[in-house]
């Protein structure tokens, strides 16, 4: 998968766009800032936002074209971000160091999505919280970007499952209309999840 998103990001423009998430963003501006991690982050767009905002974040993903592009964005924005380039069945963050996790559209293997999952609600320290928006199947049906393999795909049946050890504190199955360059565009079935660690 390395060398399919190493392609996709080495185009010069940033495929989903500069600006971040819009869910993400709406969860980060209610918080007060604190430590971060950004799974399978891809082109930097959300790790640059949380920088901007005074968050230390640590972000990582497989692709060293995705890192590349976010390290030039950052520098852009004037902030700095700890970014590696780690699988995401193998990274390891201290367990109760971070104050949120955010997985926006990384979606993953069921193995591997289960096993990152159980690993970040360790990574979270008391109080912190998971803040999650996936495809879930009716994606399938739109144009608008997501696997189309429906294994890597969400509902909230699993969402509750794998999220078990949390509080649930919101969880929404809706359509929106994606903005986020040109691989995120049009109507999309998402799943917004927000858990915090008891």
């Amino acid at each position: 998968m390395s060398s399919f998103w190493n392609e996709r990001y080495s185009q010069k423009e940033y495929i989903y766009g500069e600006e971040p998430n819009v869910f993400f963003a709406e969860q980060i501006d209610s918080l007060q800032a604190g430590t971060i991690v950004l799974p399978c982050e891809g082109e930097g767009r959300n790790a640059v936002y949380a920088a901007t905002k005074g968050w230390e974040v640590n972000a990582f993903d497989m692709s060293v074209e995705g890192r590349n592009k976010a390290m030039q964005l950052a520098e852009k924005k004037k902030v700095t971000l700890n970014y590696i380039i780690e699988d995401a069945s193998l990274v390891n963050y201290q367990e109760n160091s971070a104050d949120v996790v955010a997985f926006i559209f990384s979606h993953l293997p069921e193995p591997i999505r289960k096993h990152i999952y159980a690993k970040a609600i360790t990574w979270l320290k008391p109080g912190g919280r998971i803040i999650l928006e996936v495809f879930n199947p009716l994606q399938l049906n739109n144009n608008s970007g997501g696997p189309k393999d429906i294994t890597m795909l969400c509902t909230e049946e699993i969402l509750l499952k794998d999220f078990a050890a949390l509080d649930i504190e919101s969880l929404e199955t809706l359509q929106i209309n994606l903005k986020e360059g040109k691989y995120h565009e049009g109507k999309a079935d998402v799943i917004r999840l927000v858990g915090l660690k008891k």
